[in-house]
């Protein structure tokens, strides 16, 4: 009955999430066929700081030239696009199919002080806006700044382009490709605060080409596919496999000479003189499985973490399918929203049963605990976050309805399946499995070296995985917080099972060494240590922020690490899941091929 629940979810899941995002080109909206002078939708989008990829804000925020009342139409935006922070609204500029126009006026604009004032300041942080064109995305700057490294900021020179040049590619009866170009020679000066007078003008040409229509986003995903940028990715594959074989050898040749020699000496220790002291991880046997300290708290982690990883795997198996094609608006947010909703009967199932295994008895603050435990703090930064965008008036601060619409999917979704999931972990009737039994009173734990500590232990065990993760992190870090493109999801799904492959074998290994010191208190330890590479993680951002990137301040810099440390966090529950999981397994398999009194 719970495979056939599991597979009855995964199911609902994939299709809520292909329902409510685009599917590829060939079948969404824009999939219009259009005769000679008809009207091909232009939808103004936002601007913003080029470096600065959280900072946007509407497009008319700026004084542009705004089409007439009856024309200014908002698009409807899906949920994702909402959280992608998109804003479209119909645009002033005309380019009807085929339809070629030569400097035609927008308008005459008068700009007052302000306005000019709010331009320059615009051209100033290098301000860049965002187009859309049948579906197609095109970018552009809003001017340019002639600083020529003078002294005094004040005799830097500031220009708005006031002339746009649209290039349009046609085949037959579809729009295949849209380009749009300044003109640097038509520029309204902004250097000084007065008046001046603006003729805003834009020119449209189209061009035939062969490219079929299936294929006009390829070129939005070459970028990722070129030459150097494959080798480096396949650098980073090979790397990791390097660290993965090196550390697979390492460890099955250390830890299978070991263990064999460890259950060669038991099984002559039993034989010869059974009142011989036992030493080693066999004289702990008793308390091996003791249950941990917050137990509840232990189950609840396990609970988000067996979630999370659910979520990894099924974003994965639509990004392989091609769901998340480029500028496929919003896609990747709905999805994850979904899925989260969808996927909380896992953390209540998961969390529930192996507290009860615990024999916890408190199973429904267990089930709040689990249910807050990742929401909680997202929660509270999402709060914090989407204040500081309403304070900066940015496309990033949601509207009263989408929060309303979150929070009716969690109440109506994520919660009742939270607590379904609990209910049928709490009626599993599951028996936690140890093949030794615990004694009453715990064993004292023997004085241990400084490098034997939580931290250290820690520290190891996040660096190898991190070190095998790293080189692909620079480009999901400029594909999120940049305007790159990321598109190679079959190399990132290569990544991940390599990273969870290192993480669990390397918990696994010094979890042994941990039970061969005679320290039974490894369950938290275990969790630590396959979770520590989300600190790892972490303090990357601190040096992608200040080395690699140019954002900067307080809305930007608060949302990277706000927005950080809630994916470090649950790469945390997630990695540390995997490695407590590994070492369970291990764990049990040692224990139950020894004989213990």
């Amino acid at each position: 009955m719970e495979k056939k629940q599991l597979r009855w979810l995964i199911t609902v899941t994939l299709c809520l999430v292909l329902i409510n995002s685009p599917l590829p080109v060939t079948s969404n909206a824009s999939n219009h066929k259009y005769k000679k002078g008809d009207p091909v939708p232009l939808y103004v989008n936002k601007v913003g700081p080029f470096q600065n990829p959280s900072e946007t804000y509407r497009y008319f925020d700026l004084p542009f030239c705004m089409p007439g009342s009856t024309h200014m139409v908002d698009k409807p935006e899906a949920l994702g696009e909402v959280l992608n922070g998109d804003r479209l609204v119909s645009a002033p500029y005309q380019l009807d199919f085929l339809v070629e126009r030569d400097s035609e006026v927008v308008c005459r604009k008068r700009l007052t002080k302000d306005e000019v004032r709010k331009f320059r300041s615009a051209v100033s942080k290098d301000y860049y806006f965002q187009m859309y064109y049948d579906d197609l995305p095109l970018w552009g700057f809003l001017g340019k700044a002639e600083k020529d490294n003078k002294a005094d900021p004040g005799e830097n020179k500031y220009y708005l382009f006031k002339h746009l040049h649209f290039e349009v590619l046609y085949n037959k009866d579809r729009v295949i490709e849209v380009n749009v170009r300044t003109d640097p020679s038509a520029l309204v000066d902004l250097s000084e605060d007065k008046e001046v007078d603006a003729d805003f003008m834009y020119t449209v040409k189209w061009k035939e080409t062969e490219i079929p229509f299936e294929k006009r986003m390829d070129k939005y995903s070459q970028s990722s596919n070129m030459p150097h940028h494959l080798e480096i990715h396949w650098f980073s594959i090979i790397n990791s496999c390097v660290t993965v074989l090196l550390l697979t050898g390492f460890l099955a040749t250390i830890l299978m000479r070991v263990l064999k020699n460890d259950f060669v000496k038991y099984a002559h220790d039993e034989e010869t003189a059974e009142d011989q002291e036992e030493t080693g991880w066999k004289y702990i046997h008793g308390d091996v499985f003791r249950y941990p300290k917050y137990k509840s708290v232990f189950a609840a982690a396990l609970g988000s973490g067996t979630q999370l990883f659910a979520i990894a795997i099924l974003v994965f198996m639509l990004a392989l399918v091609g769901v998340f094609y480029p500028y496929n608006r919003g896609a990747l947010f709905t999805a994850l929203v979904v899925i989260y909703a969808l996927t909380s009967g896992f953390a209540g199932y998961t969390a529930a049963s192996f507290y009860c295994q615990l024999e916890g008895t408190n199973w429904v603050r267990n089930l709040l605990l689990t249910g807050s435990l990742f929401c909680g703090p997202l929660f509270l930064t999402f709060c914090f976050l989407n204040t500081v965008a309403i304070a900066y008036n940015a496309t990033a601060a949601l509207p009263f309805g989408t929060i309303v619409v979150i929070v009716l999917i969690w109440v109506l979704v994520t919660s009742p399946l939270l607590v379904l999931g609990g209910i049928a972990g709490k009626n599993s009737k599951a028996e936690f499995q140890a093949p030794v039994r615990t004694t009453k009173y715990p064993r004292e734990i023997p004085p241990l070296p400084w490098y034997r500590g939580t931290l250290p232990q820690m520290a190891m065990a996040g660096f190898l995985p991190f070190s095998a993760i790293y080189i692909e992190l620079y480009y999901i870090f400029a594909s999120v917080w940049g305007h790159r493109i990321y598109t190679i999801y079959s190399i990132l799904f290569i990544v991940f099972i390599i990273l969870l492959i290192v993480t669990a074998f390397i918990t696994v290994a010094l979890t042994y060494f941990q039970l061969a010191a005679e320290d039974h208190e490894w369950w938290w330890r275990a969790f630590l240590c396959g979770g520590s590479t989300g600190l790892f993680i972490y303090g990357y951002c601190l040096y992608y922020y200040y080395a690699r990137s140019d954002m900067n301040g307080f809305m930007q810099t608060s949302f990277f690490f706000g927005y950080m440390a809630c994916i470090c966090y649950g790469f945390f529950l997630m990695l540390g899941t995997v490695g407590f999981r590994a070492s369970l397994f291990f764990v049990r398999h040692i224990y139950r091929s020894i004989k213990c009194e």
